[in-house]
C-alpha cells in the first residue's frame, strides 16, 4: 500500500503531485491512499504499508482558474479531468481522492475518457463537483454578516456553516461585492480576512467567535417581513431553494414559521382589498389621448397617426407594464411590401421604432441584396411590447404567448387594412400566428404563396434573429442565402401581381 500525507483537506497541490507520481509509478487505485496530516486514520497503516511520501507542490505558480498537467514521462491529464478534480476535492465525501485517482488512472488508456458522461466514475465525480458549485451558491446568497467595532472602527463578521469546504473558493466573491468593508467570514472549515486591501485565509473558528447580534438586524427583519409575499408562497419551493440547514444563521428565518402561519389571513386581507387609485400624473403622461375623452385603445382608427396614440395607450395585454413604449411600423402609406416580425426587442422599445437592433441590421443587408429599398417596405411586428425578463443588467427576450398575440392582433390588422399591402411576409412562427390564424411550420412552408383572407398574398419566411442564434459560420452563411432568396421570390410575386 503506497500512502500519500496531505497538509489539509483541500490540499489539491499536494494530491494532484502524490497521485502523478503514483500513476507513473504504477500503483494501481486499489493500492494507492490519501491521508491527511493529523487526521485519526493518518497514523493507522497497514503491517506491510509503506511509509508515508509527504507531497510536495510543483514549483508552477497555482493557477485558481484551472489548467492541464505538464507533460511528465509521456502521460499528462487533460485541463478537464484537473478543472473537475478542483471542484470535487471540496467535496465533504471521504473517498473523494480514492475516486479522483481511479479516474486518473483510467486516463492514460482512455484519453477521452472525460467525455463520456455516461460513465459512472465520470457521472460521480460530475455530480459532486455540481454539488460544490450549489453550496458555494448558497454561501453567497446565506452569508449575513453583524457590525462590530475593533481597534481600527467599523467591521463585520460572520459565522457560516457550509455543506463543503467552500471557503477559499468563495471569499473572492466577497471580495469583490465589499470592497470597503473590512469583514470576516468564520466557518468550521477556516476563516477568511479582508483588511480592504489582501484577502487572508485562518485556522477553524466556532460558533461563539462571531457575534449573536448586531443593531442593524431588526431593520433586516422588518425589511424581510414587509417583502414577504403571502400570496405567492409556495413552503415546499422556498426550503429548495433556501434549505432549513441554513435556517439556524439566518437572522430572518426566526420569522419563518411565523409568516407562514399566518399568509393564508394575509392573503384573504389582500383580496379583499380595493385596489388603489391610478397615479394621475403618470396616467396623464402614458395615456394623454385616454384624458381627453378619445378612447384610442377601443376606437377603430382611420390612419397611422391614429394607430400609434392607440397603441401607447393599449391596454389589451399586461405587456405594456413592462415596456418602455409601444413600437409600432415604420414605412409608406402605399408599401406594396409589408414585413412582420415578431414583437420589438431591447434596442426597439428603447428607440421607439421597428428592426433598428441587431435583427434589423441583418434584415437591412437582406433587402439589400436582393434588391429591395427598405424605404418601400412598411415593417412591423405582431406584438407591439417588449416582452422580456430581467436578467441582471439585461433583458432577456421571450417570446409572446398566443393571448398576448391576439390581443395585439388589432394593431396588425388596422395596420394591414390602412398599408393594403400586395404581399405580407411573414418572419417566424409567432408572426405567422398573428396573420394566418396558426403557428405555421416554417421549414415547410417557407417560400410558398399563400392566399390572405383580405385577398393579398402571404409569404413565411424565418426571422433574422434566428441567422444570428446559429452556431458556425457555415450555417449561418447558407441559411443567409436562403433567407435572401426568399425576399428575392416576394419581390418577383409583387412584382408579378
Amino acid at each position: 500500500m503506497r500512502t500519500a500525507m496531505l497538509a489539509s483537506e483541500t490540499d489539491f497541490d499536494a494530491w494532484r503531485t502524490a497521485a502523478r507520481e503514483m500513476r507513473l509509478a504504477g500503483v494501481e487505485p486499489a493500492a494507492a491512499r490519501f491521508v491527511v496530516e493529523g487526521a485519526e486514520a493518518s497514523g493507522q497503516g497497514g503491517l506491510f504499508d509503506e511509509p508515508p511520501m509527504v507531497a510536495h507542490p510543483p514549483a508552477t505558480p497555482r493557477h485558481p482558474q484551472g489548467g492541464g498537467e505538464r507533460k511528465e514521462k509521456g502521460f499528462s491529464a487533460p485541463a478537464a479531468f484537473v478543472d473537475l478534480a478542483r471542484e470535487v476535492i471540496l467535496h465533504r465525501s471521504a473517498d473523494r481522492f480514492d475516486l479522483l485517482y481511479r479516474l486518473l488512472w483510467r486516463l492514460r488508456d482512455e484519453p477521452d475518457l472525460m467525455k463520456v458522461i455516461s460513465d459512472r466514475d465520470v457521472a460521480e465525480a460530475m455530480e459532486r463537483a455540481k454539488t460544490v458549485s450549489r453550496a458555494s451558491h448558497k454561501m453567497k446568497a446565506f452569508v449575513r454578516f453583524r457590525q462590530v467595532e475593533d481597534g481600527r472602527g467599523e467591521a463585520w463578521v460572520a459565522w457560516f456553516e457550509p455543506p463543503h469546504r467552500v471557503l477559499e473558493k468563495t471569499a473572492p466573491f466577497f471580495q469583490r461585492r465589499f470592497p470597503t468593508m473590512r469583514w470576516s467570514i468564520l466557518t468550521p472549515d477556516g476563516s477568511a480576512f479582508w483588511d480592504g486591501e489582501q484577502l487572508a485565509f485562518g485556522p477553524p473558528a466556532t460558533r461563539d467567535m462571531a457575534p449573536a447580534e448586531d443593531e442593524i438586524e431588526e431593520f433586516w427583519k422588518t425589511y424581510y417581513a414587509s417583502t414577504f409575499n403571502p400570496a405567492r408562497l409556495k413552503v415546499k419551493a422556498m426550503k429548495g431553494e433556501m434549505a432549513k440547514g441554513y435556517w439556524k444563521n439566518l437572522p430572518e428565518a426566526a420569522l419563518i414559521p411565523e409568516l407562514v402561519a399566518a399568509s393564508s389571513v394575509r392573503t384573504d386581507v389582500m383580496v379583499a382589498k380595493p385596489a388603489p387609485e391610478p397615479n394621475a400624473r403618470f396616467s396623464r403622461a402614458i395615456a394623454p389621448d385616454l384624458h381627453a375623452g378619445r378612447p384610442t385603445a377601443d376606437a377603430v382608427p382611420d390612419d397611422l397617426s391614429e394607430v400609434e396614440r392607440g397603441v401607447q395607450a393599449c391596454r389589451r395585454c399586461p405587456l405594456y407594464r413592462d415596456a418602455t413604449q409601444g413600437v409600432c411600423g415604420e414605412g409608406p402609406r402605399g408599401a406594396r411590401l409589408m414585413i412582420v416580425g415578431e414583437q420589438p426587442g431591447d434596442q426597439e422599445d428603447l428607440a421607439g421604432q421597428p428592426f433598428v437592433g441587431p435583427a434589423g441590421g441583418v434584415l437591412d443587408a437582406a433587402l439589400e441584396e436582393a434588391g429591395i429599398e427598405r424605404a418601400d417596405v412598411y415593417v412591423t411586428n405582431a406584438v407591439k411590447h417588449f416582452k422580456h425578463e430581467p436578467r441582471g443588467k439585461r433583458r432577456l427576450h421571450k417570446t409572446p404567448n398566443a393571448g398576448e398575440v391576439q390581443a395585439c392582433r388589432w394593431w396588425l390588422d388596422a395596420e394591414r387594412r390602412l398599408i393594403r399591402p400586395k404581399l405580407v411576409l411573414v418572419l417566424g412562427a409567432t408572426a405567422g400566428l398573428a396573420v394566418l390564424g396558426r403557428k405555421p411550420a416554417v421549414t415547410k412552408e417557407r417560400g410558398q404563396a399563400l392566399t390572405l383572407e383580405d385577398g393579398s398574398v402571404g409569404m413565411v419566411t424565418v426571422h433574422p434573429s434566428y441567422l444570428l442564434r446559429l452556431p458556425d459560420a457555415d450555417s449561418r452563411a447558407e441559411a443567409r442565402r436562403g433567407f435572401v432568396d426568399d425576399l428575392i421570390a416576394a419581390s418577383r410575386l409583387i412584382s408579378r401581381s
